[in-house]
């Protein structure tokens, strides 16, 4: 099995999986030591995550499919090693987002010596990028949590909760710079007079603060207790 890119007539051949006739035996050996290893206590558990994922995929046993199953026993293993069934974050998201980076070390690795260093130095970078996302995550949910709480009684429009969950959600599309009249009626899909005396009625209840830049330029955040914009 070999994954290829490139014309047809001149493809580049990135990998080269082990023949057919040792396939067999070396599933068996890497399912083995998967179960062994769980318990080595010599074997950091987070290490033993990078490599069974590596492992697997250099195996390569599978037409198509290889990269979602091996992203799995990772996660499997990272599972194994938190001692419990529910967890709150998984590899696959993180290692797609650097998908590119992901190749890249791949390759590197299945083509040089059989140090895996780098390899897992960006395994282990991925998963710290992964759990930071987590607790960003898990972070702005308390805020948002905790922001209704203190507002759920202010008879808001509905248009003004879309708003406010958008700017509570952060990320991209969480106008974490702040949202402005035009943005705000754009989003609310109302009228530049509504949206006007929306935003002055969530300034009003303390929904929302006014930055300092004045006039068209003028934007709205939720209050400093409620954001997540910023990491300590």
């Amino acid at each position: 099995m070999q994954v290829v890119s490139g014309r047809i007539d001149r493809p580049k051949v990135h990998f080269e999986a082990p023949p057919r006739e040792r396939l067999e035996r070396e599933v068996d050996r890497f399912l083995d030591w998967f179960e062994c290893s769980r318990h080595d206590p010599g074997l950091d558990p987070l290490v033993r995550a990078g490599l069974a994922h590596f492992w697997f995929v250099t195996l390569h046993p599978f037409e198509d499919g290889n990269g979602r199953i091996a992203r799995a026993i990772a996660d499997r293993a990272l599972a194994q090693a938190d001692l419990q069934g529910i967890r709150l974050y998984a590899m696959s998201a993180a290692i797609l987002e650097r998908r590119a980076d992901y190749y890249r070390h791949l390759e590197e690795s299945q083509r040089g010596t059989p140090d895996l260093t780098a390899w897992l130095v960006w395994f282990l970078d991925t998963l710290d990028a992964t759990l930071l996302n987590v607790l960003d995550q898990a972070e702005r949910t308390l805020a948002k949590a905790r922001f209704w709480r203190r507002f759920a009684t202010a008879g808001l429009f509905p248009e003004q909760e879309k708003v406010l969950n958008r700017l509570l959600e952060g990320g991209e599309r969480g106008f974490e710079q702040g949202i402005s009249a035009s943005q705000y009626q754009k989003v609310a899909k109302v009228s530049k007079a509504t949206a006007t005396r929306h935003l002055a009625g969530l300034v009003e209840k303390g929904c929302l603060v006014r930055l300092p830049a004045g006039g068209r330029s003028t934007r709205y955040q939720v209050p400093e207790p409620y954001r997540q914009d910023k990491r300590d």
